[in-house]
């Protein structure tokens, strides 16, 4: 995980990775921390929980960096502690070997690692769902119904999912969330993909992407989640802490919640399954293709002859065509969540004779 200026919030991530259950087998967890331009005292902290061995069943290394201010970003510190995970492996002669990644101030459950790890036996990468605290905030009832809500919505489009095209690598029951709060992936895929993209913002749906344009799996499996704080103040902008801010102008009536309605996704998750579908029938599949608005260069660039699968087809032609046809119309929250669940109480009723 990276590191900036956590000196209060890292030592009970770590007491939570020693309390893992279920991993060990006499070998010892290792952890690598990337203290990217701290000006706190995160990396005495850390040398000072060492000193005393407070952490018995963790191997920790603390990578202390000066990141030049055009590139000190999370993409960066997050590409660094990855890489230095893969290296530390390498060095070991650990084959299979698997990452995960996580945040400064996640606190993990006993069964994290161990829940990872299973998941990983049908999937090629495996996101964790993100479980909100209350640890820098005081409790507000009216933030925790936008959490319901928005948590609903999200429900809710997973649930169309099912019923209009249903994935057979990620069955139900399953949540939404892949971030790099709770990643986990194997060290071979992790050097084949290219390894973490550096952006600002963002460096792990596009690790995720990538994954998917090599065919992976992505399993979002319920046992495996992690808990996140809801604090305000965050070190990345458009992470965890901008989404928080954001809630809590929803909940104090100056914002609207603003989501994408029922239509998109119904287009979107239809648009998905004829996309795949062109996979199935190789001698038609670039006349199909282009049927979506592809031209001849966007087909070349799809690299068709090394597509594995059809998951990496549907991400290599909406990565050319773009995710948004038509264009996400966004409408405030309680009207998006109306929609979408007017819209699956019809599905379900024409699907179901019963129903009507």
């Amino acid at each position: 995980m990276p590191a900036r200026n956590e000196a209060d919030t890292l030592p009970r991530l770590l007491r939570s990775l020693d309390r893992q259950k279920g991993v060990y087998d006499g070998a010892r967890l290792r952890v690598v921390v990337v203290a990217n331009n701290c000006t706190d005292t995160t990396v005495e902290t850390l040398k000072a929980l060492s000193a005393r061995s407070e952490l018995v069943r963790i191997e920790l290394r603390v990578l202390e960096v000066t990141i030049p201010s055009e590139q000190a970003h999370v993409g960066t510190a997050r590409r660094r502690a990855l890489d230095a995970g893969v290296d530390w492996l390498d060095r070991d002669g650990v084959k299979n070997g698997v990452l995960l990644s996580t945040d400064a101030d996640a606190i993990a459950p006993e069964n994290w690692v161990i829940s990872n790890l299973r998941a990983l036996q049908t999937a090629e990468l495996v996101g964790g769902r993100l479980v909100i605290n209350s640890d820098f905030a005081t409790e507000d009832p009216r933030l925790n119904q936008i959490h319901a809500k928005i948590e609903r919505y999200w429900y809710a489009v997973r649930q169309l999912e099912e019923v209009l095209d249903p994935p057979f690598h990620d069955p139900a029951p399953r949540h939404g969330d892949h971030v790099a709060a709770s990643l986990s992936l194997g060290a071979d895929l992790y050097r084949r993909v290219g390894g973490m993209p550096t952006l600002p913002c963002g460096e792990d749906n596009a690790l995720v992407s990538r994954v998917r344009w090599f065919g992976g799996r992505v399993r979002h499996c319920p046992d495996v989640w992690i808990s996140v704080s809801d604090r305000g103040v965050g070190r990345v902008i458009g992470g965890m802490a901008t989404e928080m801010i954001r809630r809590s102008r929803v909940a104090d009536g100056r914002e609207a919640y603003l989501l994408p309605d029922a239509n998109h996704w119904r287009t979107l998750i239809q648009r998905r399954q004829k996309l795949a579908q062109c996979f199935d029938d190789p001698v038609r599949m670039v006349p199909a293709l282009k049927a979506f608005g592809l031209s001849q260069d966007d087909v070349a660039s799809l690299d068709l002859v090394e597509c594995p699968n059809a998951i990496a087809l549907v991400e290599r032609v909406e990565a050319a065509i773009g995710e948004g046809i038509p264009p996400a119309v966004p409408v405030p929250l309680e009207l998006a969540l109306a929609n979408l669940e007017e819209m699956l109480a019809e599905l379900r009723s024409l699907s179901d004779p019963r129903m009507s």
